[in-house]
């Protein structure tokens, strides 16, 4: 397989312009910093209480779980324990791209399920739509914005693949090269496509402490630093237990995504791939002239390894993506969040997308852990008699999915004949990942794999082709 640079091996900025954008940049996550005064703290769990429904996990998957749950039946007694606190980890740490796709994208979802996919693109916009109702029924002040998402083409066999997009349509049109960088003006730009319904953009942070916020208006019980370290049977349901205390619950539903299973039988089915992130410092006027961005979308680029970048509310940019980091063992530690040379790359292409922001520095970089599964989209399912449901394997997609999984838990707790219960992709089960050494060797060989594919035109090797056919969603 011949090997050709990337445009952003072929156009690099100065090793200068890259330490001064770092030299003063701080090792922590931009969206938690900046609504920190919108967390409000709860207490630990520290004696034995009973409960009608427990919530495992204060992300999002957790938030509306909680949230629906009272909608449904508000005289429900419900529980949040979260181990750290809310909206700590993923939901706090993403780029706050609110994407209707439940399946990870069209292409995947058409790959599993294309008798589906109607369906599925159906419930996807319906459930943006809820959560942007949500938002503005409840006040949730988020910075939401339903901007869309360019997909840019950076390189000239990305351009085949934007042609494969429906025609123009009122839900997203074609933008060929000088289109494009009128829209945002970036060198690198080829072409794209603007998918203008499908993606909103929100402050992660903003929007967790906001949910956190509404559910314990409607009388949900949150507890932090309340880790739960078992599940046992219990009479009519199942004892939830943390280092000092327990409840007695008749339903519980685990939203614990990137972290290890409470259950034996997902020990396998997820694994931790490590995302980073930088966030500019604001804009000034003429730099924001420099490169207009004035509908202000998402953008994402078409490689395996792809960046991701938007703008916030205060007009910072936050430029994430590219590289996706597995560690030997599959373990989730404070210190695989600082790699810099993850860090330096991605200052490297974000100069090269926008020289003309050159001399702009980095206020904030951090890193998260993603729940990759091998479809890249959720799995669902019950255990413990039907006493206990569960969702996870978002794979980097969970801040719009995450609602739509919420309701599909409760269907299934509650023993509902849904739409979203009918579904095949809710009752499928991805493969599991192999345990370790196996693990590491094979994700790294993917990645040497996908990598190789983005310098030679896309093209597909034997593994990678074999991966497709064995319907590993990561390769695709």
């Amino acid at each position: 397989m011949s090997r050709h640079d990337t445009v952003f091996e072929r156009v690099t900025p100065s090793r200068s312009t890259i330490a001064n954008a770092l030299a003063e940049t701080r090792a922590s996550a931009f969206w938690i910093d900046d609504a920190r005064d919108q967390h409000e703290a709860h207490p630990s769990l520290q004696e034995s209480i009973v409960a009608d429904l427990v919530v495992v996990g204060g992300g999002y998957t957790g938030l509306w779980t909680a949230l629906l749950a009272k909608e449904r039946n508000p005289a429900l007694r419900v529980v949040l324990l979260e181990g750290e606190s809310v909206g700590w980890a993923a939901s706090g740490r993403n780029g706050g791209f609110c994407e209707a796709s439940l399946t990870h994208g069209e292409e995947n979802g058409r790959t599993r399920w294309p008798e589906e996919m109607e369906t599925l693109n159906r419930l996807g916009l319906e459930n943006l739509q809820d959560i942007e109702d949500a938002v503005a029924r409840y006040g949730i002040d988020c910075d939401f914005e339903r901007t869309g998402i360019l997909s840019v083409a950076v390189e000239p066999h990305e351009l085949e693949w934007l042609s494969e997009w429906d025609e123009e349509s009122d839900s997203h049109i074609h933008l060929d090269e000088a289109a494009v960088q009128a829209e945002v003006a970036s060198p690198t730009y080829l072409g794209a496509v603007w998918e203008k319904e499908s993606t909103a953009l929100v402050h992660p942070a903003k929007l967790a402490f906001g949910l956190a916020r509404v559910i314990t208006e409607l009388g949900v019980t949150i507890y932090e630093h309340s880790a739960v370290r078992s599940i046992e049977d219990a009479p009519g349901g199942v004892e939830i237990r943390t280092a000092h205390g327990r409840v007695h619950t008749k339903q519980a539903v685990l939203a614990t995504n990137v972290f290890p299973s409470l259950l034996k039988r997902n020990a396998l089915m997820t694994i931790p791939i490590y995302d980073y992130v930088l966030m500019t410092e604001p804009l000034s006027a003429e730099q924001l002239e420099s490169i207009g961005w004035t509908n202000r979308q998402g953008i994402s680029d078409m490689a395996n390894q792809f960046h991701y970048y938007r703008m916030s509310k205060d007009n910072r940019i936050l430029f994430g993506g590219y590289d996706a980091i597995y560690n030997a063992g599959g373990k989730v530690k404070p210190e695989y969040e600082e790699r810099p040379e993850s860090f330096e790359k991605l200052a490297s292409h974000f100069f090269t997308t926008f020289p003309q922001l050159e001399g702009l520095r980095f206020s904030h970089k951090w890193a998260g852990a993603i729940d990759a599964s091998t479809r890249f989209c959720a799995f669902y399912g019950l255990a413990r008699k039907g006493h206990v449901a569960y969702a996870s394997g978002f794979t980097g997609l969970g801040v719009g999915s995450a609602r739509f999984a919420a309701n599909v838990m409760l269907d299934l707790l509650n023993g509902e004949v849904t739409e979203r219960t009918s579904l095949k992709m809710v009752k499928d089960r991805p493969l599991p990942f192999p345990p370790e050494p196996v693990a590491t060797i094979g994700i790294n060989m993917t990645r040497w794999s996908l990598d190789r594919s983005d310098h030679n035109e896309g093209k597909r090797n034997l593994l990678l082709k074999t991966m497709d056919a064995m319907g590993v969603g990561f390769a695709s």
